[in-house]
């Protein structure tokens, strides 16, 4: 490579190692770089993908306490929850359904087998240091699921010093809530390690806005996080990792309260095989496991499913400026439950390779392809091709196409036969073992720009989804209903994102915008649960030892059924921050939500919470 491209990639990996340096070290102005958009560390300016960045740093700035409130602040992310701490949060990334976002937690796919879905509202935020969400088909390089986009959760990693890094934090708020997190991390010689526990508890307020049960709905998460790794003189590394969050979440309706545990253990080794060959090679498991109860403490049901996962990477430097990325993935994903499903485990791999090149200098490609072998439906093939044009005054133009799929899940597939009866109708329920996956191709083109005052991208994309899975209900006879998944719809989306940030005056602004149609083709109705206008809008300054904060997010109505009867109106809200830097070591924080103590929903008949605070206190050595 030449030297200056070289040192630019050298410094590059150092900002994504240091990315969980605390406020008090001196900042270190170094280009941003993603691992997800090309499953290798890459500038982000090189990229034609969408890309959004959360450091530790943004987390404790934000003041947020949950996975979900973090997701609501990046572009083309629509979160709808039900209720509070711990209900049920579904997010949707650019239109696209909530089971269309693939999730991983430290390269392992994470995610519950049966739903297709992940536990966003579980996982424990104290435990993560980063998390980058790439928006737009990502299938090329990880298969299914990846339609949306893909979100990645790095795990708590700490300063490798030879002195102990501690870091801890209190608080407590509205609602009785409480929270207390510590996390120390370290090096010895070669050696490295980070070990973290929290606890979240809060009693809640009253879920529903509906029915008989007026209770307070409580959530309680208790999250551990361990990391070690050792580094050999030949350059080579091993690590192991682990990530648990396991509690209780109560809710209104039947069951009433789920016991959970969510889980993630991992190994990686990494090493030279040539001076420009480096592979990786990364083993793991991931369990969602939900044990259900009746109000009155009976036990309902449980289900526990597991994905079994191994990779092996390999990054070979081709030339000056090319990099190609070799892989292959394996997958096993089993369900054990009390519902008898007529198959208890499937299996998935992968091949894939993608090309990052520099072409005259200022042209960026990448382009990957993948083949897809899964035991339930066969094989499938999946492409990307990104472009991107940087110039020399600031500006950038950007343009990509891909295809993606999303694969059954197992309710989808095995849900066994079940009748039940009322008032003389017999309803049949069952899985589909024929359904094929959902398909989609997209197209996106935008600009940026990157001057010293202003930084500023625009977006349009569009989006067709095919074979769409819906367990549309069909009379077999006047006294017999049934309901079977089938392939029965497609979608068509379009969008346009909008991101403007600089600072003036001493203030640092952040605007998103987000337009979108998000249409089912076939009844030209929309998608149920998405809003089709968002805005939101970050404001922040340092004055001396204190720092200032709002937040504000706006959102227009959006249908909560598929038939586009019922509309939930759009809202806005506005966030208040503050922090005070007692000394290098101790900050006090506050964070007042929901400033206007707005009444609004994201899922009908779900109440949100009025207006709330938190309070709390920041120890960093």
């Amino acid at each position: 490579m030449h030297k200056s491209y070289l040192s630019r990639l050298m410094l590059a990996g150092a900002g994504a190692v240091l990315s969980g340096q605390t406020p008090a070290e001196p900042a270190v102005d170094l280009p941003e770089t993603v691992v997800t958009a090309t499953r290798s560390a890459t500038v982000a300016d090189e990229l034609a993908s969408a890309t959004t960045v959360f450091t530790r740093n943004d987390i404790e700035q934000l003041q947020v306490k949950t996975l979900p409130d973090l997701l609501k602040a990046a572009p083309g992310v629509d979160v709808t929850q039900n209720g509070g701490y711990g209900q049920q949060a579904n997010v949707y990334m650019r239109g696209t359904n909530s089971d269309h976002i693939l999730v991983l937690i430290d390269g392992i796919k994470a995610g519950s087998v049966t739903l297709g879905t992940t536990a966003f509202q579980l996982l424990p935020l104290d435990q993560i240091e980063r998390v980058e969400i790439t928006r737009g088909p990502q299938s090329a390089l990880y298969g299914s699921e990846a339609i949306g986009g893909v979100i990645q959760i790095f795990t708590r990693k700490g300063a490798r010093t030879d002195t102990p890094s501690i870091s801890l934090d209190a608080g407590a708020g509205s609602f009785d809530t409480f929270n207390g997190a510590g996390t120390v991390s370290g090096k010895w010689g070669d050696n490295w390690y980070t070990l973290g526990a929290s606890h979240l508890g809060s009693q809640g307020f009253n879920t529903r806005s509906i029915g008989a049960e007026t209770d307070r709905d409580a959530y309680y998460n208790t999250g551990l996080n361990a990391r070690f790794g050792h580094r050999f003189a030949n350059n080579a590394e091993v690590e192991a990792f682990f990530m648990r969050a396991e509690g209780k979440t109560e809710y209104d309706g039947t069951p009433n309260r789920t016991d959970f545990v969510n889980q993630m253990v991992g190994t990686t080794a990494s090493f030279d095989i040539l001076e420009d060959w480096r592979s990786v090679l990364r083993f793991g498991q991931t369990e969602d496991q939900s044990g259900n109860f009746n109000r009155d403490g009976r036990f309902n049901s449980r289900y526990n499913t597991t994905r079994w996962n191994a990779s092996w990477l390999n990054e070979l430097r081709l030339g000056d400026d090319h990099r190609l990325t070799l892989g292959s993935d394996y997958r096993v994903d089993e369900v054990q439950s009390t519902v008898s499903y007529s198959e208890g485990s499937r299996y998935d791999v992968g091949v894939f390779g993608d090309l990052h090149s520099r072409l005259f200098k200022q042209h960026f490609v990448n382009a990957a392809l993948r083949w897809d072998h899964n035991q339930a439906f066969g094989e499938r093939v999946t492409g990307n091709f990104g472009w991107r044009f940087n110039w020399d005054y600031g500006l950038s133009a950007f343009a990509s196409f891909g295809n993606a799929f999303k694969a059954p899940t197992f309710n989808d597939l095995y849900w066994p036969h079940n009748e039940s009866s009322f008032f003389g109708t017999t309803y049949i329920t069952e899985g589909n073992p024929s359904l094929k996956p959902e398909e989609s191709t997209t197209f996106e083109a935008g600009l940026g720009g990157q001057h010293a005052w202003l930084n500023w991208q625009l977006r349009a994309y569009h989006t067709n989804i095919d074979n769409l899975i819906d367990w549309a209900g069909e009379i077999v006879s006047p006294t017999i209903y049934r309901y079977q998944p089938q392939n029965v719809d497609k979608a068509q989306i379009d969008g346009i994102e909008a991101e403007l940030g600089g600072q003036w005056l001493g203030w640092q602004n952040k605007l998103n915008l987000g337009l979108l149609s998000p249409r089912n083709r076939e009844t030209n109705l929309n998608l149920a649960r998405r809003a089709e206008q968002s805005l939101s809008y970050d404001l922040s300054r340092s004055i001396g030892a204190v720092d200032v904060g709002g937040h504000v997010l706006a959102q227009g109505p959006r249908y909560d059924d598929r038939a586009n009867t019922r509309k939930v109106d759009g809202f806005v809200t506005v966030d208040l921050r503050t922090a005070y830097h007692i000394d290098k070591h101790w900050t006090l924080s506050a964070k007042l939500n929901n400033l206007l103590d707005k009444q609004y929903q994201t899922v009908d008949t779900y109440n949100t919470a009025g207006r709330n605070f938190f309070f709390s206190i920041h120890y960093n050595n």
